[in-house]
Parts: structure tokens; sequence; C-alpha cells
């Protein structure tokens, strides 16, 4: 799934794309993807002939700015944006297009149907689910060590299970945790409360370094992540332990080892992340 550095890339390409296009046409041919309103003809009648203002991302969410609306949509696991030509051949797995009065289209293609579109009034998205839980940004002034020993301190939950909430920190997800994991020499499996005023201190640094090299990076690309000019990223050349399970660690050559945490596949060096 992609996560902050990917969405925001995506963000970045798009809106290069086609701010200032105004909309003719909606065609859904996945009606399951619109969520609200729930009804995909109102979708459809509601967008027809805005003008795309800007494109925004709140954590792994692309806010979607047209005169009256914000379209939050969300990618999930192969959700992609590219722009074509109206009369270009339309793939299979393609299940949105908006048709811009200028001849071209923005086409939203997921192979697995996973993601989701909202369209809400001007001034609400951020009140309202999906938006409307969602913790600090990254790179926002409300992130803060002290933000994180407040959230953390008071929980028993492994602090890889508290960094994927995205009620706590957004954009995080399961590479980038492990990568800041390791960055912190911070075991995955350590209980949040544990953490010390230092371990704290270092957490928010790695989470803000890694995500922004990240981003200059282009994100990273382990499958099919591509931008909406098709281009990949790179960051995945820069992981120290995501994927390199059995791989020696760069900094003590220990074997790496991979486990289990809340649910989702974790890296780690068991020498420079002590669980204790």
């Amino acid at each position: 799934m992609p996560e902050l550095p990917e969405v925001e890339n995506v963000r970045r390409t798009l809106e290069k794309l086609v701010k200032g296009k105004t909309i003719e046409e909606v065609i859904v041919t996945y009606p399951k993807l619109v969520k609200e309103p729930d009804d995909a003809e109102l979708f459809k009648e509601m967008l027809r002939g805005e003008t795309i203002e800007e494109v925004g991302r709140r954590g792994k969410f692309l806010l979607i700015y047209v005169t009256r609306y914000v379209i939050v949509s969300h990618l999930r696991m192969e959700g992609k944006y590219m722009l074509h030509e109206a009369n270009d051949p339309v793939d299979k797995h393609t299940h949105v297009r908006f048709r811009f009065t200028d001849g071209t289209e923005l086409r939203y293609k997921d192979v697995r149907k996973f993601g989701t579109m909202h369209l809400f009034e001007k001034g609400t998205e951020l009140t309202i689910i999906p938006l409307a839980d969602l913790g600090p940004e990254p790179f926002s002034d409300e992130l803060t060590p002290g933000y994180l020993r407040e959230r953390m301190q008071k929980t028993a939950r492994k602090v890889k299970v508290v960094l994927l909430d995205q009620r706590i920190v957004v954009g995080l997800g399961n590479i980038y945790v492990d990568e800041v994991l390791f960055r912190s020499r911070i075991h995955p499996e350590r209980e949040a409360s544990s953490l010390t005023n230092e371990e704290f201190e270092t957490l928010y640094k790695e989470i803000v370094a890694t995500l922004t090299e990240a981003v200059e990076r282009g994100g990273s690309t382990i499958r099919t992540y591509m931008n909406s000019q098709g281009q990949i990223g790179s960051f995945q050349e820069r992981f120290y332990v995501y994927g390199k399970k059995g791989e020696p660690c760069v900094t003590c050559g220990t074997a790496l080892e991979k486990t289990v945490v809340g649910g989702r596949g974790t890296h780690y060096c068991p020498v420079c992340q002590l669980k204790s």
C-alpha cells in the first residue's frame, strides 16, 4: 500500500497534470468505489463543470480540490491516476474517468478495486470520516517528541502497532515503520510505554528524516507503485531492513530477522534493536 512518500509524489505529479482543467463528464464503471455520495450517478452529476484547483494530501489520502467540492481518494494497494487522451484505449482495470473539456482524461486504474473516493463540500472534508480521526502530519509542528511521549506512554501496545495507527501519526505504513525503528535502534515489539525520553527524541527525528529522504527519492517501488507520470521510486535502494531477512545488518553484520507484529511482517536486527 502506498505510504506518505508515495502519495506525496503522486500528489505533486498529478497536480502538474490536471490543475486548471475543467471536468466535462465523469464515467464510473465500478460504482462501489464511490463511497460518498452513495449514488455514483450523483457523484458524476456533482462534478460536471467543476474545475480542478489544486491537489492536496492528508496522510495517505489524496485531496483533489475542485470548484465547490473535494474528492478524497485513497489508492489502497494498486490504485493509480494517469492522464490520457480521451480517445486512448481504456484498460479493463480503469474504473473512473474524469473527461476534461480539453480532450484529455484523468483515469483511475485499480486492479484490486480496493480504492475509495468520497466527495465532500469544501471546508467539511477534515471533519468527516475518513479524515476526521487522523493524527498529525509527520512534517507538521503538531508532531514533536513530547506529543509522541504523551500518546505512547499510556499504552501497553507494541511500538510498531502504535506507529501504524493513523490516529497517532499519519502516513507511516509497514515499510517506513520498519526502517524508522531500525534507524532509531528500537525493537518493534517493545511496549510503546517503555521508551525513554531520549528514545522519543530519536524516534521523532528518524520519522522526519526517513520520510523526507523517501519523498525526495520518489518513494519506494516494491511491486507496482509509480507516480502519475509513470515514474517509479528509488528509496527501496536505501532500505536497511525491509525485505532483507537473512541478509547481514549494515551496522553489525548480524543476520536480519523477520517476525509478525500486529499481523504485519516485520524486519529488524536482533542485535542493534534489543527487545529489552
